[in-house]
């Protein structure tokens, strides 16, 4: 069972340097059910997921550096790549701060994993994220969900200062 919640990031209001990174590459097989390929450093992954947004199934299942060069020619739509930072918050939570690259850039997301239902409604992000709250069906983001089809979500982290200084009504601060 995965529980997380996802939110769109202006800026990070502090150096990256000090926290370990990774470096991820991903694509969907599958957006229904979800079915995901990542590299991630040297590790590779096949991963299923559920239906679902802030609670879901999710399976995890090793491959070969062979069979992810193989299925990498047969995802869906763009190959994703980005940096991976884990920033530890108060109460063993952790924030994994992801800063995409490519036509992406400079798309920052950040996911927190809860260990049930309550802590994640009861969580309280850090002032410095800002998440989407225009759009409901955003307001927890999945990779697929936001990156393939939230071109709003592009949009608002692309331009964000400027979406800040004129429509500040979009934005929990």
């Amino acid at each position: 069972m995965e529980i997380e919640r996802k939110y769109l990031i202006s800026s990070v209001p502090f150096a990256l340097s000090s926290y370990p990174c990774r470096k991820i590459e991903q694509g969907y097989l599958s957006t229904a059910p979800v079915v995901r390929i990542r590299r991630d450093n040297n590790d590779y992954i096949l991963t299923y997921k559920s239906k679902g947004m802030m609670i879901r199934e999710e399976y995890n299942l090793p491959l070969t550096k062979e069979s992810y060069e193989h299925l990498k020619e047969k995802i869906d739509g763009r190959l994703i790549t980005k940096k991976r930072y884990v920033i530890p918050l108060k109460d063993s939570l952790f924030i994994e701060l992801d800063i995409f690259s490519g036509d992406l850039a400079p798309l920052m997301l950040a996911e927190v994993e809860f260990p049930d239902k309550e802590t994640a409604n009861h969580f309280t992000p850090p002032k410095w994220k800002l998440k989407c709250s225009q759009f409901p069906s955003c307001v927890d983001f999945t990779g697929f969900n936001c990156i393939q089809n939230c071109v709003y979500c592009y949009y608002l982290s692309f331009f964000s200062k400027i979406a800040l200084k004129h429509r500040p009504h979009y934005f929990h601060i």
